[in-house]
Parts: C-alpha cells; sequence; structure tokens
C-alpha cells in the first residue's frame, strides 16, 4: 500500500475559516478538519476592516496542532475570498488591517473611474471582469482619492492569500487567480494591464511575481518554524481564490461540462482555453476570472441560497422572539414542506436588486408577487418552493447564455459546495436545464486546495489526474432530467416575470 501523503489546507472565506489536513494514497483523498473559526469585520473610524493578524493567528493555532499531533505534512495553501488586499511599506511590515469589500468607501467609484480614467467599455476590454464596485480597481482608486496614507506609503499590494503566505515565507508573490478577480489583470497577457496600473497612480513592480497555481512560493520562516514546532515546509500558491480552487476541484472526464458552485451565492461557468470578451458577454456581465493550467473560468455570478437563509433568519427570529417552537424550520423540514406545495404557483427573478439585500426578505418576495400579478406565497414551504424553482429557472436562462458562448457542446451540469446536498434543488436544475447533472462534492474547494498541493510535490501530473483522483473517492449523485413540458411552461413565465 501507498504512504499517505499529507498537506495542510486554509480556507477562508468572508464570514468563517477552516484549518483542514488532507491524505492522499493509493488514487484517493480524504478530509480532515482542524479548526473552524470566526473571520470578523472590524468596523472603527468608519471603515470596515479584516482582521489579517487575527487570520494568521488561526493558521499558526492549526499548524502547532499539527505540530503536537506528529503529522508531518507535505506543504501548506491558503485560497481566500478575492478582490480584497494588504499594503506592505519598504520595511517589510503590513501598513494597517485591509480595508473589506464590504466598505462603502466604494460606492460611486466606478462611475468616477470611468469619468476621469478609462472608460467602462475599455476597461470591459482589457479585463473581461464583470463590473462591481469593490473590485480592487476601484478600491485602490477610492483610497488614491481619499489620500489613503498606507497606498501612498505601500512598496508591496499582495491580495488576501499572498498576504498570508508572505507572513509565513517572507515571500512576495501575485498568483493569477486572485488577481484575475481585481479586474486590473488582462488575460490576453497573463499579467496585470499596465494602463490599468498606472491610471491607479502604481507602478507593475508594487505588486509581488505573476505566480500560476501549483508553485512554490518558500518554506516557512525561521521564526514561523520556532513559534509552531514544524519543520521548513514548503508553503504552495494554489488557487489562492477559493471559486478557483472549487472549480479545480469539479470531477469531471472532459471538458464539455458546466459548473455550478452552489452556496449563498452560485456560480454558473464553462471552463475555456481563452477569455472570451465580446459585446454580447459585456451586454450580459459575463466574468472571465482564472483558472487552473492556463485555463479561463467563464463565469455568471448568480443570487444562490441567500434568499433562502434570510428568510429561514426571519422566521427563526420571529419564532425566538414569540417563544415559539423551531422545530419546523431545520432544512429538512422546510424542504419537505415545499415539495408538498403546487409547482409554480409563485415565480421570482432571484437577481432581482429588490433581493439583494432587503430588510425583510419575506416582505421582498410577497410584494414582488404582489405587483406581478402572482400567488402571493402564505406558508413556509409555498416560499421555499417559491425560492428554489426560481433559482432552478434562473439556472436555465444562464446555462442557456453559456451554451451559445461555449465552442463545444455542454453535455453534464456539476454542481459543487454546501448546496450540493439539496437533492430536490438539484432535481429541479436538472428538470430545468435540460441536462444531467452530477452533485458532489461538498468541500470542493479543500479538495482544490490540497490536490494543487499534491501536483506541486509531483503526486499528480495535470488538473485531468487530479479531477480522476476526486472522481474516485466521492460518489456522486445524477439527477436526469423529468417533466419539461411543465419547466419548459414555467420558463417562459420565468422570462415574462423577469421583464
Amino acid at each position: 500500500m501507498e504512504q499517505k501523503k499529507y498537506f495542510f489546507a486554509v480556507d477562508l472565506g468572508a464570514t468563517s475559516g477552516r484549518t483542514i489536513i488532507g491524505s492522499l494514497s493509493d488514487g484517493k483523498f480524504n478530509l480532515e478538519e482542524l479548526t473552524r473559526f470566526d473571520n470578523h469585520l472590524i468596523e472603527t473610524g468608519n471603515h470596515f476592516y479584516w482582521d489579517i493578524y487575527a487570520l494568521y493567528l488561526e493558521i499558526i493555532k492549526g499548524l502547532k496542532l499539527v505540530a503536537q499531533r506528529g503529522i508531518n505534512i507535505q506543504s501548506i495553501g491558503i485560497d481566500t475570498w478575492g478582490c480584497d488586499f494588504v499594503y506592505v511599506g519598504k520595511d517589510g511590515a503590513i501598513l494597517r488591517n485591509p480595508l473589506a469589500y464590504r466598505d462603502p468607501h466604494t460606492v460611486g467609484m466606478m462611475e468616477k473611474y470611468f469619468d476621469e480614467q478609462i472608460s467602462k467599455e475599455k476597461v470591459y476590454e482589457k479585463t473581461g471582469i464583470q463590473f462591481m464596485n469593490f473590485n480592487s480597481l476601484f478600491q485602490i482608486y477610492a483610497m488614491r482619492k481619499a489620500g489613503n496614507v498606507a497606498l501612498e506609503n505601500a512598496n508591496k499590494i499582495l491580495f488576501i492569500p499572498d498576504a498570508l503566505s508572505y507572513m509565513l515565507t517572507g515571500n512576495a508573490i501575485c498568483e493569477y487567480t486572485v488577481a484575475s478577480t481585481s479586474q486590473i489583470l488582462n488575460p490576453m497577457t497573463g499579467d496585470l494591464d499596465q494602463d490599468l496600473v498606472e491610471s491607479l497612480g502604481l507602478k507593475r513592480e508594487q505588486f509581488g511575481e505573476m505566480t500560476a497555481p501549483a508553485t512554490i512560493i518558500g518554506t516557512l520562516t525561521e521564526e514561523v518554524q520556532k513559534i509552531t514546532g514544524l519543520n521548513a515546509v514548503p508553503v504552495i500558491a494554489v488557487a489562492g481564490h477559493d471559486t478557483a480552487s472549487a472549480v479545480a476541484a469539479v470531477p469531471a472526464k472532459n471538458e464539455k461540462f458546466a459548473y455550478l458552485s452552489s452556496g449563498t451565492w452560485s456560480l454558473m461557468g464553462i471552463e475555456t482555453q481563452k477569455a472570451i470578451i465580446n459585446e454580447h458577454s459585456y451586454e450580459l456581465n459575463f466574468t472571465n476570472e482564472g483558472g487552473i493550467e492556463g485555463t479561463t473560468r467563464f463565469l455568471k455570478n448568480i443570487c444562490g441560497m441567500w434568499i433562502y437563509e434570510r428568510c429561514r433568519k426571519e422566521w427563526k427570529d420571529a419564532a425566538a422572539a414569540n417563544n415559539s417552537d423551531q422545530t419546523c424550520l431545520g432544512h429538512g423540514e422546510l424542504i419537505a414542506e415545499a415539495m408538498k406545495q403546487p409547482a409554480f404557483q409563485s415565480i421570482i427573478n432571484p437577481d432581482d436588486a429588490v433581493f439583494a439585500n432587503p430588510s425583510s426578505m419575506v416582505e421582498a418576495i410577497k410584494q414582488y408577487c404582489e405587483k406581478t400579478g402572482q400567488h402571493v406565497p402564505e406558508s413556509y414551504g409555498e416560499f421555499c418552493r417559491c425560492i428554489f424553482e426560481s433559482l432552478a429557472l434562473r439556472y436555465r436562462q444562464v446555462f442557456t447564455w453559456l451554451k451559445e458562448f461555449a465552442d463545444f457542446d455542454i453535455n453534464v451540469l456539476h454542481i459543487i459546495g454546501g448546496g450540493s446536498l439539496n437533492q430536490y434543488l438539484n432535481q429541479f436544475t436538472a428538470n430545468s436545464c435540460g441536462v444531467t447533472v452530477l452533485a458532489g462534492p461538498q468541500e470542493g474547494t479543500a479538495i482544490g486546495n490540497i490536490m494543487l498541493q499534491a501536483k506541486a510535490s509531483g503526486l499528480v501530473k495535470d488538473i485531468w489526474e487530479m479531477r480522476q483522483i476526486i472522481a474516485n473517492s466521492l460518489e456522486l449523485k445524477k439527477f436526469e432530467p423529468q417533466d419539461k413540458d411543465a419547466w419548459d411552461a414555467a420558463y417562459e413565465k420565468f422570462l415574462k416575470v423577469k421583464g
């Protein structure tokens, strides 16, 4: 039997983080969660910050646990959310905690940038990235306009996973997939765009060297070795952007697939050899983000389980205030109630602006249905049925667009992430899109992180061997399309309601 190899993955989200041990042997992998912790936003001085030192400390805690247990890890890899970054001074010290993408300082900055620097059309032509006011391009521009002292004194600008790797190794890099979320990277050249960098009053050398996933950044510094009790363990640039790591873990057999990373937000896309940047992709606001081995993740962000989770929180808060029994508000109970309701009574567009962050999601759904002349949901089950069916219909719309853009026939849709556990939504998605759905893995991000470390260590040769190992280690659930006529009719209704 092949000896097990162990890898240490750090998976950081906008609300929480985890450290994980992944092991690989005999063509299969296994995961064990070591620690889980909160990632707190700090509100002070009218701004919102991430606590980069607290995140570093949580990584150190996980590494200490590895040393205490005597686990011989081959390497360390870190993935996080995109867009945010850290400034580093000439002396190598971090200049302040990083501002968070949720900070309102970027409101209105996109429009100012387009007016004062480079046009919206030109920015998209250069980057192929969808427009969001918190993209790094607009964050830095807002800071420049505000006279941000950390920016003015920055010697290096490091995206969050690269900043944490820097704190472990002392080496500053710019990992490709996370850099691609910034709206500063040009996918045609594979590097940061000179015009965009200069428009921010910066120089290319202020960012680290562009680094592909599965590259060794360096080893733990002597300081970190002393603190943790580990030796000079290599730190790997995995796919630093968490979605890129998740897509790397899609257990596809060939390139003819689409993926749906399903969670609070859903990301649906395809893997392409080149970026797709044209008038049509610009109009539909599709994005081109960096993938593995030179690929592009051509995708669209869709509101995912956010609406459902917000409704569920409202119901639980109301029940708690009334000292009511909450046993009916478990996921299983709510889904069971949803399936008892008549189909397609109420349909919403999950990506309508009214559902972005309303004070009451329940009331927003009621008002939308009333405004569009539909049945207004009343029971928990009716709300949930409305949400799940509407998500599946929105997925169909985006899937239809992807088929138009793809230069290959898409014969399967892989659903990964926490949403892959919702079997009813998976079946609705297969019915709506008219395609075979394969669900799993749930832990795509951590698996992709670990597999890219395995590639860096020479245990796997490429993405297809990675995906074969993942497929061998999991039992994927298959969903075939059903009820075509009913879903076709519902889609027509969705397009009319959506407007």
